[in-house]
Parts: C-alpha cells; structure tokens; sequence
C-alpha cells in the first residue's frame, strides 16, 4: 500500500493524496493549487499521475483548493466514480460550474496581454461546459455510511464541521489479509461555530493525514466575533451607515447572515435591511436551505422557535441580477451589504466600495484573513487612500476587523484531534499547512508523546 503527496503538502493548497492499494488507486481530494500564476497554471495543468488510471475519487468538502481540479481531471480521462457527502455534491456542482467561468475569463484576460506582446493564446484549465461533465461521476452518500470505495476498501464519511456537507474519511483497508485503518482529516472545523455540528475526532485509526493549517496558534472563541461584530453593526447603523462586507460566498457568507438574523430576532442590533449580493454565495446559500441535516442542535432549535429557516428572515434579500445590485448603490439608509469576493480584489463588493468608501458613516467590516497586495490586505491595513478600478479614493468609512471567525480549526484542536488517535496511531502525515505552522504542531504532538510525525514534500510517497 502507499500513499502519494501530490497537492497540499508542505503548502496550503491543490489538495490530492494518491492512495494505490489492491492493484487501484483512489484519489482522496483533487484540488487547484492556488499561488503565483504562471506556477498555478502549470502545476494544475500537468497531473502528476494518470486519470485515466485513476479508479475512483473520494472528496473531503466541496473547496475550490479540494475539488476545483476535478473537471481538468475528467476532461483528461477520469472515467470512474467521485464519492462526497450529499451535500458536498451539491455545493461542489455550483462551485466548479462558477470555477470554470473564473477560468474562461481568466484565459480571456491572459490572452489579450498575450496578443499584444505577439505571444500564442492559452488554453483555459477547463470551461463551463468541463466543469459540467463532472455532475455525471458524483455518487452521493451520507455521513457514516460505509461504501467500497475501491476492492477492499472500505469508506466512510465523518463530520468534519468545516463548511456545508465537509467530511473526514475513515477508510478500511483489507490488503493480502491485513488489515488497517487509514484516517483522512480533509479540512477540520471548529466548535461552537454558527450552524454546522462539531467536528468529529477520529477513531481507531493506524495512519493518518491530517491539516496543520493553524498549528501554530489558538483561536478566540467564536463567541466573541459574534459580540464584535453586534457592536460594529450597532454602532454603524446608530450613525446612519452601511456595513459593507467583503466575504467569501462560500461558508463565511452564511455564518454572516445567521448572525444577522439571530442578532436581529434577539435585538441586539437594530432592525435594518441585510443584502447579500453575490451570485454564487446566493446559489450557495440556495443549497445551505436544502440540507438542514448538516445543522447544528443550536441552528435546529432557533429555526423551531422562530418558525423560518436559519438563513431566511423578512428583511434579507438575495440580490441576483446586475440590476438589483447596482440598485443598492442609490439607497442611502442604514443597511448591511455582503457581497464577494472576500479579499475585494474582483465581483460585486468593489462597485459597493467603490460607493461607499469615502462616507464617513458607513464602516467596512473585514472577516478574514487578507492575502498580501489585496485591495481586502490595503483596508485591513487602515490606508486612507486606495485604488478601486485605477480609480484613487479617499477612505473616510471605518475599518473594522473581526478575528476568531476562521472555519479551521486552531491549535488546541488540532492537538486534541490528533491525541484522539495516540494508543493505535503509527504514523502521522501533517499536510494543507505552511512550514512553520506545521513543525509547530509536530513539535506539541512530540511533547505528547507521538514521535512518527511526518511533513512530507510534494510528490513523495510512502509504503505503509
């Protein structure tokens, strides 16, 4: 049996572990690996193995750097099955449908530079109609129910508490007699985060892959992003402002708006009119309705007592068009707009901005992490002058920054997910994380006691 490191390793994106065993291999993840362009074109380009050999695909959760290389994958071969939770294949169709125009535009805007230098066109990684294809291969299963994944292996998903539909995989493996238990973590979540369940800790298991994305911090408690974010509201709308919120449409959209409403239903804040304007954070959203499985007990029992879903409430509105979005711009009384992408860097939110920057009512509202370089990294940083569309704008709006809203786990949880496993566990492979925090959480693990600790680079692989 081995198992290959083909994405996410030593790095925090392109999630693909290759695992060969009885003569099949099974891909767990197939992620884009998301980093410089001209690298990410390449590397997710050219796969490090043949799809067309590839026997089936087991997916963790349905993000962008875990599934989105699916379609490249099928477009190149993949004939065989794709196994995720019901969730998971929902929101992972919106996802790589949306991923595939992202490239079409990508290739259009690359090629136009390309044209005028005299240089050869480039192909997108895949289309639309690609991203299509891959709805065809998607088998649907629940949580904790087992599947043959491939001749003796057997699969099964566990809640991972990430995102909408995320799993873990337990996988038992059966091989000449042997038996053992291989542990996939996909991307860990957290507890007490608004609507999902918590993360389940995995069981009995003799190998491990597992995130160290944080493993070199804690979090704060969730709870107290939800009081930051109550007083950033209040105090906007107590002046006549807008909150403005660059989000990501998938996941940290959602939380938002269940705040919103829980907020509103306990009035906390004031009762004003909440936007979410992104089309595939409203098609995400669509899906979050659809599953209420996935909810938590404290989402289950506010729906029961308010008597409507945890992502509906009289004064949301989804915005689809172009048209209703542009609309939100003439309105001038207090309101919450959230709207992609969530580093402000392209979509809808940099029209809001763009309208809204130089009033000193409104605030901007920054909810995650912001990549270096990014409009989203240039506000969280407090310039008073940025540029939006090569356009120079003074920014007179608050910024307000709101930590502890993170889906992945920090330290403490890492620790103790890995620690469930410490009596059976041989080896452990620490992946989707930086150096530096990863030889952090191999270190506390150390402390702790587990030795066989490993970081593996890409494309190794290992005999277990």
């Amino acid at each position: 049996m081995r198992i290959g490191f083909h994405g996410a390793a030593q790095t925090v994106t392109g999630s693909q572990h290759l695992l060969e065993v009885n003569g099949s291999r099974i891909l767990l993840d197939c992620g884009l690996f998301q980093g410089r362009r001209s690298e990410t074109y390449e590397r997710n380009r050219n796969h490090p193995f043949d799809p067309a050999k590839i026997d089936a695909v087991v997916l963790s959760h349905a993000h962008i750097d875990h599934s989105g290389n699916l379609p490249h994958l099928v477009k190149d071969g993949f004939r065989g099955p794709i196994f995720a939770t019901r969730a998971t294949v929902d929101l992972a169709d919106v996802m790589l449908r949306d991923s595939g125009h992202i490239q079409e535009a990508d290739a259009m805007f690359v090629n136009k530079k390309r044209a005028r230098l005299g240089e050869l066109p480039i192909e997108p990684l895949y289309t639309i109609e690609d991203a299509e294809q891959v709805a065809g291969h998607f088998r649907p299963m629940d949580y904790d129910q087992s599947f043959e994944a491939a001749p003796g292996v057997t699969a099964c998903f566990a809640e991972a508490g990430h995102i909408l539909g995320s799993a873990a995989v337990a996988l038992d493996i059966n091989e000449n007699g042997r038996k053992v238990r291989l542990w996939f973590s996909g991307d860990i979540g957290r507890r007490k985060l608004p609507l999902l369940r918590d993360p389940v800790l995995p069981d009995a298991a003799d190998y491990m892959i597992m995130e160290s994305t944080y493993g070199d911090k804690p979090h704060r408690d969730p709870e107290v992003a939800y009081m930051e974010f109550r007083d950033v509201v209040s105090r906007t709308v107590g002046r006549g402002g807008k909150v403005i919120i660059p989000a990501f449409a998938v996941g940290r959209t959602q939380e938002l708006v269940y705040f919103l409403n829980q907020m509103m239903q306990s009035g906390d804040v004031p009762r004003v009119p909440v936007f979410v304007d992104s089309p595939l954070a409203v098609n995400a959203s669509d899906i979050f309705r659809k599953h209420p499985e996935v909810f938590d007990q404290e989402t289950r029992d506010f729906v029961m007592e308010h008597k409507h879903p945890a992502l509906d409430f009289p004064l949301l509105t989804y915005t689809r068009s172009v048209e209703e979005s542009k609309a939100l711009n003439m309105r001038k009384e207090p309101m919450v707009i959230i709207s992609a992408s969530g580093m402000a860097e392209t979509g809808r939110i940099l029209h809001h901005l763009r309208n809204n920057i130089e009033d000193p009512r409104n605030t901007v509202c920054i909810v995650s992490w912001q990549a270096p370089y990014t409009l989203g990294r240039r506000l969280a940083e407090r310039e008073k002058r940025v540029k939006i569309f090569g356009e120079g704008f003074t920014r007179r709006a608050e910024v307000a920054t709101i930590g502890g809203l993170s889906a992945h786990a920090g330290q403490n949880l890492l620790v103790e997910y890995a620690l469930a496993v410490k009596k059976q566990v041989k080896k452990v492979f620490l992946v989707h994380g930086e150096e530096k925090p990863a030889m952090v959480l191999k270190g506390k693990l150390v402390e702790h006691g587990m030795t066989e600790v490993y970081y593996p680079e890409l494309h190794s692989s290992v005999e277990i």
